[in-house]
């Protein structure tokens, strides 16, 4: 990391890959429950694919800048048959189609999203408490 406030940096790039997973994960949750046609995709989900930003750069080899999203990738659209002849949208066999969606899942990554995006709000706190007290030292 070349500058002084790489730290920030990094945690910047953290903040932003964890604030992309949260939303990703709250349109799955938010979704959970979508029902569509028999014949129609069922809602895919959201999935975050993060990867280093400049890793083992020749200035500092084996040091990185943090992370970024590359991409977002979507889940299979085939979701789950239900059979729900009072519905709607229930095709001549009662049958519609619903996201195949894993709450388990979801809620844990859930939580290792919110602990990971209080790790790098930690990490901007502590980098600009360390950076005012070396104002502090260099301005006397």
């Amino acid at each position: 990391m070349s500058s002084v406030f790489s730290a920030l940096e990094s945690s910047r790039n953290g903040l932003s890959v964890y604030k992309t997973w949260l939303d990703a994960i709250a349109d799955n949750i938010a979704n959970v429950n979508t029902v569509r046609p028999a014949g129609e995709d069922a809602f895919a989900a959201r999935y975050v694919v993060a990867e280093a930003v400049d890793y083992g750069n020749a200035a500092a080899p084996g040091v990185g800048n943090g992370a970024r999203v590359s991409r977002v990738a979507f889940g299979p659209s085939e979701g789950r048959a239900v059979y729900a002849p009072d519905h709607p949208y229930a095709d001549e066999e009662g049958l519609i189609r619903v996201p195949d969606i894993d709450m388990n899942e979801q809620m844990t990554s859930l939580i290792v999203a919110q602990r990971s995006y209080q790790a790098n709000i930690s990490v901007v706190e502590r980098a600009r408490a360390a950076y005012e007290a070396a104002l502090r030292i260099g301005s006397r």
